[in-house]
């Protein structure tokens, strides 16, 4: 089951009894346990119908104890559960957890309980007896990963939908370059736009540029642009932006090398005819990552994405050993890589 079918699921009052969470976006898994809370749950029954348990504090025995017993004053209870070692490969915690107490529940779970597991690890361990049951079994298992380039613009326009504002892809596009693709930050940032636009108001491009603060990530990836598109000015009055908020040289050098790395691999990756989500696997980054590294990647051919990383890298040298100074050895890499 995917996590629209299982969404329109609770929402028509069907949950399943078990559910496990997983992946690295965090936040989405916050989302979902947040919406189906508010959607079995009354809110005059929160106190008694909702539980959390860590299963680094709590055995697992005693959850599902917890879920065998019938609810007090509520029709229904919610088990949210945190896992860092029982269904994941991570290290085991000083409580042992009888596993067989919810193996045996599998086969006949209660009709008044719902367990939300939120494992704290980008995958399951699938050499686990328990895994394999509950994947074999009626529970719904929802892997959260990185949304692809085009869901997360999408993504961020529904969020701001709801926050009653409009915000076109350009604008979503913007926010990203300056956000980055951290959806916590995302959300934080629209909030903020949207607030600013006010209801039924429209964010624009300007909007993002005066109100969202670049990360030095962002500004470093909005440098290596400004180079590819043979803008020298820009690309140098971005480089100054950033001495003057005391960023180290050297720390600029590493992330500007890091970019074009990126640019590398993908570009071979591509030469290869590797999909976009496989080369953010691959590579361990979003795919939005990938796509604009993708459309940087192709203002330069390989051997000379190769010559500046390894320009880069006695550039590195230098610097350290102090043969060059540092501002003025980044300047100089920036002048001849603009030329």
């Amino acid at each position: 089951m995917d996590l629209k079918t299982a969404s329109k699921e609770i929402k028509n009052n069907n949950p399943a009894a078990i559910y496990v969470c997983y992946g690295n976006e965090k936040y989405r898994i916050r989302e979902f346990i947040d919406f189906a809370t508010s959607q079995l749950i009354e809110p005059e029954h929160k106190d008694f119908a909702l539980a959390q348990y860590d299963l680094a504090e709590t055995p697992l025995e005693t959850v599902i104890e917890e879920a065998e017993e019938i609810p007090f004053m509520v029709p229904r209870k919610v088990m949210i559960v945190r896992d860092s070692s029982v269904l994941t490969a991570g290290k085991d915690t000083k409580i042992e957890h009888r596993i067989d107490s919810l193996l045996r529940y599998m086969e006949h779970p209660a009709e008044y309980s719902i367990i939300i597991f939120w494992v704290q690890g980008e995958k399951l361990d699938e050499r686990k007896k328990i895994v394999k049951a509950l994947k074999s079994s009626s529970a719904c298992i929802l892997p959260f990963q990185p949304m692809g380039a085009d869901e997360l613009l999408q993504w961020l326009i529904r969020h701001a939908k709801k926050l009653e504002c409009e915000c076109s892809t350009t604008a979503a596009e913007a926010l990203v370059q300056s956000a980055g693709t951290g959806l916590g930050i995302l959300a934080a940032e629209m909030d903020k736009l949207c607030l600013h636009a006010g209801k039924g108001g429209v964010i624009t491009v300007e909007d993002v540029q005066h109100l969202v603060a670049r990360s030095t990530e962002q500004n470093v990836f909005a440098l290596v642009e400004q180079i590819a598109a043979v803008r020298l000015e820009q690309a140098l009055t971005i480089f100054y932006d950033l001495l003057k908020q005391r960023e180290e040289p050297i720390k600029i050098a590493a992330l500007i090398a890091r970019q074009f790395r990126i640019m590398l691999q993908v570009k071979e990756l591509a030469g290869q005819n590797y999909s976009q989500q496989q080369m953010a696997s691959q590579l361990s980054l979003h795919p939005y990552v990938v796509k604009l590294a993708g459309e940087q990647a192709r203002k330069f051919d390989s051997q000379k994405l190769r010559s500046i990383l390894a320009h880069l890298g006695r550039l590195d040298y230098q610097m350290k050993t102090g043969a060059i100074d540092k501002v003025l050895g980044l300047e100089m890499f920036l002048l001849r890589l603009g030329a």
